[in-house]
């Protein structure tokens, strides 16, 4: 079968996909993944179709203005929506509508806004996600504002908020439906939902409808190898914490350098720092033979080397920490919105986590007392390891890929 597998967004949106990509490919698929064009290497490092829309989210989220949008500036959001937003979405979606016409079987992420095009082809269309904020339940928050005081009462409710946001691109798909002869006015979608979650970590709720299904993480194998010299590193005295806060840029109250100094200093432990998009500064880390500093290494491969994992909370981070069985502790760089604070309060109730502090608030006090404790507690250590037997049993990605074909 041809499969078309549509996204937007950064990293965290898109290797997923192409993880389910590969495994589709595997049992005979041919599959084509449509996304920003800035990913176009990691996608075909997957071996599957490549198909760009212009929407490189990197190089919003690195502009004055969308620094500005990832701080929920809504004079920013309203006044960007008529000059990026809008003509990104209506290219985005003649594109994945394209391939949607000229595939077998679709599989997209709600952000391409898909859905509004869904009554065209029902029969071969699924919805997959790595977030549970999309479908209404009593049983947890909306995790895209979890770090928003919700009262349980309202849990429900707050799974409307992502729909209303949906709403601002209302201009947009309407062009584009006209374009097409079609309706400004189109039916909900009940489409199968598929998410990349493991119920080890996270039940799927008992009111969430019968054709949602946790499948598990969906999980690859890089052919990425490690490189010699942080190998090297690794092996030349304990295992060493790991720091990476992805692909988000950020801020902190304190100088990030000169605290994960001190703490090589202090606890007598060596750091890897990746950098990922959001690093910038790492001049005076590489001047410390405590340290080493990373652009980038397949997590697979390096999370299972290292001690314990400092990060963003992205559930691909997440995941892979749980699937390597490392403790972490979580610095949401989203928040209040975003879905990061979701995952770091799901691991520190499952116990391999510390508490999560959001990282615009975290003091150097409380990173260097987070951590202290991350090193010290070894029932996170025990109950890491024992989660990771639990995941490892799982072929999510693999349950996802029988779905997908047995959609009639």
């Amino acid at each position: 079968m041809k499969i078309a597998i549509l996204t937007l967004g950064t990293r965290g949106d898109v290797q997923p996909y192409a993880v389910l990509g590969q495994a589709l490919q595997r049992r005979g698929h041919e599959v084509t993944l449509s996304t920003g064009k800035n990913f176009e290497g990691l996608v075909k490092s997957y071996g599957i179709g490549f198909a760009p829309v212009q929407a490189d989210y990197q190089a919003v989220l690195d502009s004055d203005e969308g620094k500005k949008i990832m701080k929920a500036n809504p004079f920013a959001i309203r006044r960007n929506l008529d000059t990026w937003v809008y003509p990104l979405v209506e290219q985005s979606l003649t594109e994945f509508f394209r391939l949607a016409q000229e595939s077998d079987r679709v599989v997209y992420h709600v952000k391409t806004l898909a859905d509004c095009f869904v009554d065209q082809f029902p029969e071969k269309m699924a919805c997959a996600m790595v977030v549970p904020a999309v479908q209404p339940t009593v049983e947890f928050p909306n995790p895209a504002f979890s770090g928003v005081p919700i009262p349980a009462f309202l849990n429900k409710l707050s799974h409307r908020l992502t729909s209303l946001g949906m709403k601002m691109m209302a201009k947009p798909i309407a062009v584009f439906r006209n374009k097409l002869g079609l309706s400004k006015h189109y039916p909900s979608p009940d489409t199968p939902f598929l998410y990349g979650i493991s119920p080890f970590l996270l039940k799927k709720p008992d009111d969430y409808p019968d054709n949602a299904t946790f499948t598990g993480f969906w999980f690859g194998a890089s052919s990425e190898e490690l490189p010699a010299d942080l190998l090297e590193f690794i092996q030349s005295g304990t295992p060493p914490l790991l720091l990476t806060f992805g692909s988000m840029p950020f801020n902190t109250r304190f100088d990030l350098q000169e605290a994960i100094l001190k703490l090589t200093r202090t606890y007598q432990v060596r750091v890897i720092v990746m950098k990922g998009w959001g690093l910038k500064e790492t001049e005076k880390l590489a001047q410390n033979s405590a340290v080493m500093v990373l652009e980038s290494a397949p997590f697979d491969k390096l999370f299972p080397l290292v001690r314990a994992v400092i990060h963003h909370g992205g559930a691909g981070t997440t995941s892979e920490c749980l699937r390597a069985g490392k403790p972490m502790f979580i610095c949401p760089i989203l928040y209040p919105v975003g879905d990061q604070m979701f995952w770091g309060k799901s691991v520190f109730e499952k116990g391999v986590a510390v508490s999560p502090i959001a990282l615009k608030k975290l003091t150097e006090r409380q990173f260097l007392d987070s951590v202290k404790e991350l090193l010290e507690t070894e029932h996170l250590y025990a109950n890491a390891r024992i989660l990771s037997q639990q995941i490892k049993q799982e072929d999510g990605v693999g349950k996802a890929a029988e779905l997908i074909e047995r959609l009639s």
